[in-house]
């Protein structure tokens, strides 16, 4: 039999197309509020497109009454699954009670926290603060003290509780800096905080003092510019990527709130422009 002689450069064209198409995924999520009313429409068909984007997981904006997107936990992370990507973190949260309530509200977040264990979750994020926390240190302290009995149920059922900023926790309150008081006096142990790389700016501060100043206490980044990212040029990326593991971070999530298109195209540009960029790593969880 005549051997069949295949010339190296074919073989060498070969390989290469071979290891460009195995190019590991950077592992990436999308904070799903930035398809809010896709997900309001369509949930299904949204999850699905998210996941054939390339993003590796989701985190959510839509828990209520033990459900996620009207659907019932095993439901929703199956969908998140089936799309290809794991269902990571969730937004949500109630206000600080009082002595009048308290019962009630540590009774919503055990329910809580057991719809989220049975959908496999592995982080929940509360996003916001009352008035409270904004109008004095003592309110602010209320907060921390509630956040603090909060992450400590969550850690006792194997989640992890953190918080996430806008730009109004950068205010100074009675001669503090609203974050840094957060930071000082919640528990590491109990609470973790999900930096908003668009709001701190917006804040007029920088990501990276604070990754200097409390290392460790960063497990997520909040990838956000003005519309898509990357495109107002005005966000300094790469210097908060550089310090990430100083910062303990673990993911990326991006969110987008503004569109330049609809909004499923750009949080698919927003992909693209971190997969393209060489100062993001492929993973940073350990």
């Amino acid at each position: 039999m005549k051997k069949t002689i295949i010339p190296l450069v074919v073989v060498f064209i070969a390989t290469t197309f071979a290891m460009c198409t195995t190019k590991e995924k950077k592992e990436i999520g999308l904070q799903l509020y930035s398809v809010r009313d896709a997900m309001k429409e369509a949930p299904v068909e949204t999850v699905k497109s998210v996941g054939e984007m390339g993003y590796t997981f989701v985190e959510a904006a839509g828990y209520a009454d033990g459900k996620f997107y009207g659907m019932e936990p095993a439901e929703f992370q199956s969908l998140v699954e089936e799309s290809g990507m794991t269902f990571l973190s969730s937004h949500t949260g109630q206000a600080v009670p009082d002595s009048s309530n308290w019962e009630s509200t540590m009774a919503w977040w055990d329910q809580c926290i057991d719809t989220h264990v049975a959908a496999g979750v592995k982080y929940i994020v509360q996003p916001w603060m009352g008035e409270k926390g904004y109008n004095s240190l003592a309110g602010l302290k209320q907060y921390c003290d509630y956040f603090n009995e909060v992450g400590k149920k969550c850690r006792e059922k194997g989640i992890v509780f953190g918080y996430h900023n806008h730009d109004g926790e950068f205010a100074e309150l009675e001669g503090e800096t609203i974050y840094d008081f957060m930071l000082r006096n919640t528990n590491p142990e109990n609470v973790f905080f999900q930096l908003d790389l668009y709001w701190i700016k917006e804040g007029g501060k920088n990501a990276v003092d604070y990754f200097n100043k409390y290392p460790g206490r960063f497990k997520h980044l909040h990838v956000k510019d003005e519309k898509e990212l990357g495109a107002s040029g005005e966000m300094d990326f790469e210097s908060s990527f550089a310090l990430a593991d100083k910062a303990g971070v673990d993911y990326l999530i991006v969110e987008v709130e503004k569109y330049d298109f609809d909004p499923l195209v750009s949080v698919e540009k927003s992909l693209e422009f971190l997969e393209n960029a060489e100062f993001v790593r492929n993973t940073y969880a350990d």
